[in-house]
């Protein structure tokens, strides 16, 4: 009996204090995570020195010069970002490995458990099938009988321990296992990522190619490109004044989420507001009309863009493709199962097609400075459901070209920050 006790003390060493046989390999996974979050934490650090830089620069006069030092630092920021998914994915490879030593730990400790119990119901079947005359005839003396009956009493209180310490590992296991698929779709999130800002970069590079082979690296030809896409900007929102205020709409409150009640999480992380939505100092000197038809997120290129609750998306385009740098570039429309849709303009990249159900938080979109932008940044505009529709049509702007936007009657645009959180 007291090697028995002493078999299950030493079984719930391993349980209570896991690792004693590898702590040297779990120990080094540790310190490489640890190292890992280091470097994170530093390139975190520096992606925030860039967008300190492009914040500054982005306020400064539209020159080609500016231009270039914009794309230039995008490029470090966008390098750094990669940098920053990738370590997160060694860290995520180094818990998997963690997690798996635990599990093969438990698992062998389940069936030292196991075998532990199965010799203690042996002992207590062979010490029971003894009958009480079979033991007199032995020559028992009634204090060796009762000694007898008191180790099968020690037998049965270890089998009971035994069984529970077996509950207890195998709930650490299914626990052990459960984080491994969660870190596992947190992979697979992180490599998506990672490629997404590969594609990014790679655009980056194309738009700077592009810029100076248009301008010849020439500040003159750069300031005619700008006074065109200017004029450009200003025909097509005439344009599209005249075709929305012709649009009828009959806005119905009740559908809408109460005012107040906060329906929406915030598009990106890092909220900077800045462009308002309706008639601001801003907007009199940015938009023709005088008033602005959503609101702006100050955001570097490259920014996650995230669905504001779940819903599906009705579609996703590229005005660029048709009429370069007058409307809202690369934009996603999606229709929220609360009764509201949104559009996101002047992305980097879309990461959703047509029909796509998506749940609130899922990334959706990278901010960007497609379509007709002073820099990064993303735009976001608020509808009822019903509200907005994607329309192609020839535009003067760009002639012989047809557009394809979202468009919609001019009351049916509402105020983001009605249903955004406070």
């Amino acid at each position: 009996m007291r090697n028995a006790y002493i078999g299950f003390a030493v079984l719930l060493a391993v349980i209570v204090l896991p690792g004693l046989g590898k702590a040297q390999s779990s120990s080094e996974l540790q310190d490489r995570i640890q190292l890992q979050n280091k470097a994170i934490s530093d390139l975190e650090a520096e992606i925030r020195s860039f967008q300190q830089q492009l914040t500054t620069l982005s306020k400064e006069k539209d020159t080609l010069a500016n231009a270039v030092k914009i794309l230039n630092l995008e490029s470090q920021k966008l390098g750094a970002d990669i940098r920053v998914t990738e370590s997160k994915i060694a860290s995520t490879n180094g818990k998997l490995s963690t997690l798996g030593v635990s599990i093969k730990r438990t698992g062998d400790t389940i069936d030292e458990l196991r075998d532990a119990i199965g010799k203690n119901l042996r002992d207590l079947n062979t010490k029971e099938s003894v009958t009480l005359t079979e033991l007199l005839i032995q020559g028992k003396s009634l204090s060796e009988l009762w000694q007898d009956v008191a180790q099968n009493q020690s037998l049965r209180e270890s089998i009971r321990e035994h069984v529970g310490a077996l509950g207890a590992t195998k709930e650490v296991l299914i626990f052990d296992k459960s984080e491994v698929e969660a870190v596992k779709n947190d992979l697979i999130k992180l490599q998506s990522q990672l490629r997404d800002q590969q594609q990014i970069v790679r655009k980056n590079q194309t738009d700077k190619s592009s810029l100076l082979s248009a301008t010849k690296n020439q500040e003159s030809a750069y300031a005619k490109l700008v006074a065109q896409k200017q004029a450009q900007k200003t025909a097509l929102e005439a344009e599209l004044r005249e075709y929305e205020s012709k649009l009828k709409y009959v806005n119905n409150p009740g559908s809408l989420p109460t005012p107040g009640s906060r329906p929406f999480i915030w598009p990106v992380d890092n909220v900077r507001i800045t462009q308002q939505f309706g008639k601001t100092s801003a907007s009199g000197r940015l938009y023709a009309s005088g008033s602005h038809n959503g609101m702006d997120f100050g955001a570097p290129t490259g920014t996650p863009v995230k669905a504001m609750a779940s819903g599906v998306v009705v579609d996703s385009g590229n005005a660029d493709l048709t009429c370069k740098g007058v409307s809202y570039g690369i934009w996603v429309l999606i229709k929220y199962d609360n009764g509201l849709s949104s559009v996101y303009g002047h992305l980097s990249l879309s990461k959703v097609s047509a029909g796509q159900r998506v749940r609130t938080g899922d990334v959706v979109a990278y901010v960007g400075s497609t379509g007709y932008s002073t820099g990064p940044h993303l735009h976001l505009s608020v509808f009822p459901a019903d509200g907005v529709d994607v329309t192609s049509f020839p535009s003067k702007s760009c002639p012989g070209k047809s557009i394809t936007i979202p468009t919609a009657a001019t009351n049916a645009y509402l105020d983001p920050m009605v249903y955004l959180p406070k």
